[in-house]
């Protein structure tokens, strides 16, 4: 079988938060980092996956991006030349969770930008809610690093118990054999939140697609029902739900 520039990263998810509450969880998940370009060939060569079709495993291009189901690529290519990032026809990968029987969540998306040379030039965090809607952070890279470093005001609502007035620190590694994504959300008093995805490479095919799906059967819904757990336990421990506005329209913003 020919060997795909997407994988799949085996991955342990923590959430930290240090107040008004300390909350911690963690569980293991695993994700797909899909090369935009071989979706198709990934649908013909992996048994149980298809592309923008229902089967076991599945990947839609609805659930991301403009959410419209035109092609994926076609969008990310023009945000980044309307951001003034020229990455030559390189690759654009995307890490994300894939549907289970035709459901997913994806509360961060990440899309890796590179030129031709294989330099990573440009980030996508796209970040969800359980109110469906979504938000796009977009940064440039000027300089070539193992590991990226962003930083920016909060522009979306995510969790109903962190006001809007906070920060994020965004860090991530070359993703490689290993995956590392850190982000560090802060007010003006401190660090209320720790968040990261770590994982271990592994070489998409039939077979270890199929090990990743017996170990996580049920792995979409265990997501959302983990941040519902999670948000019950929050509200039980005394944490004060800050009030939400549901927006129109997803939005999206080129950071420095």
């Amino acid at each position: 079988m020919k060997k795909f520039s997407s994988c799949i990263y085996s991955c342990n998810v923590i959430h930290k938060r240090f107040k008004p509450k300390k909350h911690f969880f963690k569980y293991k998940t695993f994700s797909l980092m899909i090369d935009l370009k071989e979706l198709k060939d990934l649908e013909k060569k992996v048994n149980f996956f298809s592309y923008n079709k229902f089967n076991i495993l599945s990947f839609y291009d609805v659930d991301h991006g403009g959410r419209d189901g035109k092609n994926l690529l076609d969008w990310v290519k023009k945000k980044l030349k309307k951001s003034k990032i020229d990455i030559n026809d390189g690759k654009i990968k995307l890490l994300c969770y894939p549907r289970f029987f035709g459901y997913v969540f994806n509360p961060l998306s990440i899309f890796y930008c590179f030129n031709k040379k294989g330099r990573l030039k440009a980030i996508l965090y796209e970040v969800k809610n359980t109110f469906n809607e979504q938000h796009t952070y977009i940064f440039k890279i000027n300089k070539p690093s193992y590991l990226a470093k962003h930083s920016c005001k909060k522009k979306f609502y995510v969790s109903p118990f962190i006001k809007m007035k906070t920060f994020y620190n965004f860090r991530l590694s070359n993703p490689g054999k290993n995956l590392n994504v850190l982000i560090k959300q802060s007010d003006m008093s401190g660090i209320l939140l720790i968040a990261s995805q770590s994982g271990k490479k592994i070489q998409l095919n039939s077979q270890n697609l199929l090990y990743q799906f017996l170990k996580n059967p049920f792995m979409s819904f265990k997501v959302i029902m983990a941040i519902h757990f999670e948000a019950a336990r929050l509200w039980i421990k005394g944490v004060k739900v800050v009030v939400h506005k549901i927006k129109k329209n997803d939005t999206l913003s080129l950071e420095n």
